[in-house]
């Protein structure tokens, strides 16, 4: 994958990375799998400034933006589903983007959600986040998992 494959014209700017200020894709996917696994899977969201920029952009439709809201968002939901778990399937980072495809279990035996993360990291802190996710099926017109 390279930056031209994308046309300037549907990459937002926010996603390009500083001039100067680059960002290195090892440690960037090491962020977020420490964060995938300690604040979401052990509900660790005391560690939130380790992970979170103060001022989080958020493309989720229904989170607002912050670190705040993400840590009590994410506090709330393990209080109600204590057993959930991200389960990283694949993991890619290139510039200042990481790629996360995860199997989001609300406790074992539930099929799932097969979910897709994009986040954007500056200054060593996920700065910004844009997520898809769908329902695991039972099968595949292909027969191959989603997840």
């Amino acid at each position: 994958m390279t930056a031209t494959a994308v046309p300037a014209a549907v990459t937002p700017a926010a996603a390009v990375p500083a001039a100067g200020v680059p960002t290195d894709p090892a440690a960037a996917r090491a962020l977020v799998q420490d964060y995938l696994e300690t604040f979401w899977n052990q509900g660790r969201t005391d560690l939130a400034d380790r992970y979170l920029a103060e001022d989080l952009q958020q493309h989720n439709p229904n989170l607002p933006d912050g670190r705040a809201p993400l840590a009590a968002f994410v506090a709330g939901l393990r209080g109600r589903l204590p057993e959930l778990r991200f389960e990283l399937r694949r993991l890619a980072a290139e510039g200042d983007l990481v790629f996360a495809h995860s199997h989001f279990t609300a406790a074992p035996g539930d099929p799932g959600r097969a979910v897709v993360d994009v986040f954007r990291i500056a200054d060593g802190l996920i700065a910004e986040h844009w997520d898809l996710d769908g329902a695991v099926p039972e099968s595949t017109a292909s027969g191959r998992p989603v997840v």
